[in-house]
Protein backbone atom coordinates (compact mmCIF):
# COMPACT_ATOMS: atom_id res chain seq x y z
CA UNK A 1 0.00 0.00 0.00
CA UNK A 2 1.18 3.68 -0.60
CA UNK A 3 2.38 5.11 2.46
CA UNK A 4 2.18 9.49 3.25
CA UNK A 5 6.12 10.47 4.19
CA UNK A 6 5.73 14.22 5.16
CA UNK A 7 6.14 13.55 8.82
CA UNK A 8 9.34 11.07 8.29
CA UNK A 9 11.26 13.41 6.29
CA UNK A 10 12.60 17.02 6.86
CA UNK A 11 12.09 19.69 4.58
CA UNK A 12 15.96 19.68 3.39
CA UNK A 13 15.05 15.82 2.85
CA UNK A 14 11.92 17.29 0.99
CA UNK A 15 14.28 19.84 -0.74
CA UNK A 16 16.47 17.26 -2.10
CA UNK A 17 14.08 15.52 -4.03
CA UNK A 18 12.40 19.04 -5.83
CA UNK A 19 16.01 19.94 -7.07
CA UNK A 20 16.33 16.25 -8.07
CA UNK A 21 13.63 16.57 -10.77
CA UNK A 22 13.48 17.14 -14.57
CA UNK A 23 12.81 20.85 -13.53
CA UNK A 24 14.28 20.88 -10.16
CA UNK A 25 17.79 22.21 -11.13
CA UNK A 26 17.49 25.06 -12.91
CA UNK A 27 14.83 26.43 -10.34
CA UNK A 28 15.54 29.48 -7.80
CA UNK A 29 16.32 27.59 -4.46
CA UNK A 30 14.10 29.77 -2.43
CA UNK A 31 11.40 28.26 -4.79
CA UNK A 32 12.60 24.70 -4.67
CA UNK A 33 12.03 25.40 -0.89
CA UNK A 34 8.37 26.74 -0.96
CA UNK A 35 7.90 24.10 -3.33
CA UNK A 36 9.64 21.69 -1.06
CA UNK A 37 7.48 22.79 1.95
CA UNK A 38 4.21 22.30 0.40
CA UNK A 39 4.93 18.61 -1.57
CA UNK A 40 3.86 15.72 -0.16
CA UNK A 41 5.70 12.27 -0.27
CA UNK A 42 4.47 9.34 -0.78
CA UNK A 43 5.84 5.55 -2.16
CA UNK A 44 4.39 3.29 -3.89
CA UNK A 45 4.72 -0.35 -4.08
CA UNK A 46 5.11 -2.17 -7.36
CA UNK A 47 1.83 -2.21 -9.97
CA UNK A 48 0.25 -0.17 -7.07
CA UNK A 49 -2.47 2.10 -9.00
CA UNK A 50 -1.73 5.77 -8.08
CA UNK A 51 -4.74 7.34 -9.30
CA UNK A 52 -7.21 6.11 -11.93
CA UNK A 53 -9.57 7.59 -14.70
CA UNK A 54 -12.32 9.26 -13.58
CA UNK A 55 -10.72 10.78 -10.25
CA UNK A 56 -10.11 14.03 -9.05
CA UNK A 57 -7.24 15.98 -10.90
CA UNK A 58 -6.30 17.94 -8.21
CA UNK A 59 -2.57 17.60 -7.85
CA UNK A 60 0.42 16.65 -9.87
CA UNK A 61 2.65 13.76 -9.33
CA UNK A 62 6.89 13.99 -9.83
CA UNK A 63 8.79 10.94 -9.78
CA UNK A 64 11.26 11.12 -7.21
CA UNK A 65 12.46 7.56 -7.73
CA UNK A 66 11.39 4.70 -10.08
CA UNK A 67 9.38 4.58 -13.18
CA UNK A 68 5.07 5.30 -13.96
CA UNK A 69 3.03 3.20 -16.60
CA UNK A 70 0.34 5.22 -18.05
CA UNK A 71 -2.53 3.18 -19.25
CA UNK A 72 -6.14 3.39 -20.58
CA UNK A 73 -8.30 0.54 -19.81
CA UNK A 74 -11.05 -0.90 -21.31
CA UNK A 75 -13.76 -1.40 -18.04
CA UNK A 76 -16.10 -4.23 -20.86
CA UNK A 77 -12.67 -6.12 -21.62
CA UNK A 78 -10.27 -5.58 -19.03
CA UNK A 79 -7.61 -4.81 -21.91
CA UNK A 80 -4.89 -2.38 -21.20
CA UNK A 81 -4.12 0.25 -23.67
CA UNK A 82 -0.26 1.75 -22.28
CA UNK A 83 0.78 5.14 -23.16
CA UNK A 84 3.94 5.79 -21.59
CA UNK A 85 6.25 4.44 -19.06
CA UNK A 86 8.21 7.87 -17.37
CA UNK A 87 11.67 7.64 -15.71
CA UNK A 88 12.73 8.92 -12.72
CA UNK A 89 12.41 12.94 -12.47
CA UNK A 90 9.64 13.47 -14.75
CA UNK A 91 6.56 15.37 -14.00
CA UNK A 92 2.92 13.71 -14.75
CA UNK A 93 -0.68 13.89 -13.98
CA UNK A 94 -0.15 17.51 -15.45
CA UNK A 95 -4.16 17.08 -17.05
CA UNK A 96 -4.80 19.01 -13.57
CA UNK A 97 -3.88 22.06 -15.11
CA UNK A 98 -6.06 22.43 -17.76
CA UNK A 99 -9.40 19.09 -17.64
CA UNK A 100 -12.59 21.00 -17.86
CA UNK A 101 -13.81 18.08 -15.75
CA UNK A 102 -10.96 18.10 -13.14
CA UNK A 103 -10.74 14.28 -13.66
CA UNK A 104 -8.16 12.19 -14.39
CA UNK A 105 -8.41 10.22 -18.04
CA UNK A 106 -5.57 7.62 -17.84
CA UNK A 107 -4.64 5.45 -15.12
CA UNK A 108 -1.48 5.55 -13.23
CA UNK A 109 0.47 2.70 -11.94
CA UNK A 110 3.67 1.83 -10.38
CA UNK A 111 5.74 0.39 -13.36
CA UNK A 112 8.19 -0.64 -10.16
CA UNK A 113 8.55 0.47 -6.69
CA UNK A 114 8.74 4.42 -6.86
CA UNK A 115 8.47 7.44 -4.35
CA UNK A 116 6.26 10.00 -5.48
CA UNK A 117 6.01 14.04 -4.51
CA UNK A 118 2.31 15.40 -5.05
CA UNK A 119 1.93 19.13 -5.56
CA UNK A 120 -1.55 21.09 -5.63
CA UNK A 121 -2.80 22.40 -8.75
CA UNK A 122 -2.82 25.77 -7.08
CA UNK A 123 0.99 25.89 -5.58
CA UNK A 124 2.07 24.23 -8.84
CA UNK A 125 0.47 27.32 -11.14
CA UNK A 126 1.59 29.70 -8.24
CA UNK A 127 5.29 28.49 -9.07
CA UNK A 128 4.99 28.57 -12.70
CA UNK A 129 3.99 32.02 -12.24
CA UNK A 130 7.02 32.98 -10.70
CA UNK A 131 9.35 31.24 -12.61
CA UNK A 132 9.30 31.13 -16.36
CA UNK A 133 11.85 28.11 -16.32
CA UNK A 134 9.09 26.34 -14.85
CA UNK A 135 6.31 27.58 -17.14
CA UNK A 136 8.45 26.83 -20.25
CA UNK A 137 9.12 23.20 -18.99
CA UNK A 138 5.22 22.45 -18.07
CA UNK A 139 4.29 23.82 -21.51
CA UNK A 140 7.41 21.96 -23.33
CA UNK A 141 6.24 19.13 -21.94
CA UNK A 142 2.74 18.90 -22.47
CA UNK A 143 3.79 19.34 -25.87
CA UNK A 144 6.38 16.84 -26.54
CA UNK A 145 3.87 14.44 -25.01
CA UNK A 146 1.06 15.57 -27.54
CA UNK A 147 3.69 14.88 -30.51
CA UNK A 148 4.50 11.63 -29.01
CA UNK A 149 0.65 10.24 -29.02
CA UNK A 150 -0.10 11.99 -32.40
CA UNK A 151 3.44 9.69 -33.65
CA UNK A 152 2.36 6.54 -32.69
CA UNK A 153 -0.95 7.50 -33.96
CA UNK A 154 -0.27 8.03 -37.53
CA UNK A 155 2.64 5.04 -37.21
CA UNK A 156 -0.75 2.81 -35.93
CA UNK A 157 -2.17 3.86 -39.78
CA UNK A 158 1.29 3.57 -41.13
CA UNK A 159 3.20 0.87 -40.12
CA UNK A 160 3.16 -2.91 -39.85
CA UNK A 161 3.87 -4.61 -36.10
CA UNK A 162 7.86 -4.92 -36.97
CA UNK A 163 8.32 -1.18 -37.98
CA UNK A 164 6.33 -0.27 -34.87
CA UNK A 165 8.68 -2.74 -32.46
CA UNK A 166 11.62 -1.35 -33.95
CA UNK A 167 10.55 2.48 -33.97
CA UNK A 168 9.31 1.37 -30.02
CA UNK A 169 12.82 -0.13 -29.12
CA UNK A 170 14.86 2.54 -31.14
CA UNK A 171 12.53 5.39 -29.02
CA UNK A 172 13.41 3.82 -25.60
CA UNK A 173 17.29 2.92 -26.49
CA UNK A 174 17.29 6.51 -26.75
CA UNK A 175 14.97 7.16 -23.33
CA UNK A 176 16.41 4.55 -21.09
CA UNK A 177 19.79 3.00 -22.85
CA UNK A 178 22.49 2.19 -20.87
CA UNK A 179 26.03 1.58 -23.29
CA UNK A 180 28.04 -1.32 -22.88
CA UNK A 181 30.43 -3.38 -25.04
CA UNK A 182 27.66 -5.13 -26.50
CA UNK A 183 25.25 -2.28 -27.27
CA UNK A 184 22.62 -0.27 -25.35
CA UNK A 185 21.39 -1.73 -23.61
CA UNK A 186 17.08 -0.70 -21.81
CA UNK A 187 17.55 -0.61 -18.70
CA UNK A 188 13.62 -1.40 -17.71
CA UNK A 189 11.84 -4.57 -17.43
CA UNK A 190 9.43 -4.65 -20.57
CA UNK A 191 7.22 -8.03 -20.47
CA UNK A 192 6.05 -8.88 -24.18
CA UNK A 193 2.33 -8.23 -23.07
CA UNK A 194 3.16 -4.39 -22.15
CA UNK A 195 5.48 -4.24 -25.66
CA UNK A 196 2.27 -5.21 -27.45
CA UNK A 197 -0.26 -3.05 -25.46
CA UNK A 198 2.46 -0.19 -26.87
CA UNK A 199 2.04 -0.90 -30.41
CA UNK A 200 -1.23 -2.15 -30.45
CA UNK A 201 -0.02 -5.85 -31.16
CA UNK A 202 -0.94 -9.02 -29.16
CA UNK A 203 1.78 -10.86 -26.79
CA UNK A 204 2.36 -13.34 -29.05
CA UNK A 205 3.06 -11.82 -32.63
CA UNK A 206 5.55 -9.72 -30.44
CA UNK A 207 7.24 -12.84 -28.89
CA UNK A 208 7.69 -13.87 -32.57
CA UNK A 209 9.01 -10.66 -34.05
CA UNK A 210 11.16 -10.38 -31.08
CA UNK A 211 12.71 -13.80 -31.39
CA UNK A 212 13.29 -13.52 -35.17
CA UNK A 213 15.10 -10.03 -34.28
CA UNK A 214 17.36 -12.13 -31.83
CA UNK A 215 17.92 -14.60 -34.87
CA UNK A 216 19.15 -11.92 -36.62
CA UNK A 217 21.41 -10.32 -34.56
CA UNK A 218 19.30 -6.79 -33.77
CA UNK A 219 18.54 -7.33 -30.11
CA UNK A 220 18.98 -9.82 -27.38
CA UNK A 221 17.75 -10.77 -24.18
CA UNK A 222 19.56 -9.77 -20.79
CA UNK A 223 17.30 -10.58 -17.10
CA UNK A 224 13.92 -9.72 -18.58
CA UNK A 225 15.69 -6.81 -20.61
CA UNK A 226 16.21 -5.84 -23.95
CA UNK A 227 19.69 -5.47 -25.19
CA UNK A 228 20.11 -3.68 -28.65
CA UNK A 229 23.19 -4.56 -30.48
CA UNK A 230 23.10 -2.24 -33.48
CA UNK A 231 21.47 0.75 -32.14
CA UNK A 232 22.36 2.50 -35.60
CA UNK A 233 20.60 -0.04 -37.84
CA UNK A 234 17.49 -0.21 -35.88
CA UNK A 235 17.28 3.59 -35.84
CA UNK A 236 18.01 3.45 -39.80
CA UNK A 237 15.04 1.27 -39.91
CA UNK A 238 12.86 2.90 -37.88
CA UNK A 239 13.25 5.43 -40.27
CA UNK A 240 12.97 4.06 -43.59
CA UNK A 241 11.06 0.91 -43.05
CA UNK A 242 13.49 -1.17 -43.89
CA UNK A 243 14.00 -4.54 -41.31
CA UNK A 244 16.91 -3.87 -39.23
CA UNK A 245 17.89 -7.39 -39.95
CA UNK A 246 17.90 -6.67 -43.18
CA UNK A 247 20.40 -3.77 -42.95
CA UNK A 248 22.44 -5.75 -41.12
CA UNK A 249 23.26 -8.54 -43.86
CA UNK A 250 24.34 -5.82 -46.32
CA UNK A 251 27.46 -5.36 -47.16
Amino acid sequence: MQKKLNDNLSQSDRAYLVSRLQFGADLDPSLVQRLAASAGVRDFRRRRTIYRAGDEASCLYAIAEGRIKLSRLDHETGREAVIDILPTGALFGESALYSETATRGNWAIAHESCRLLTFSVGDFRDAMIEDRRLYDYTFQMIGQRREQAERRMANFALDAIPARLEKLLAEFSDRYGVDGNDGVLIDIPLPHREIASLLGSTRESVTVRLNAMRRAGTIDFVKRKILVKHRDSLALASRTGIPAGILLSKP
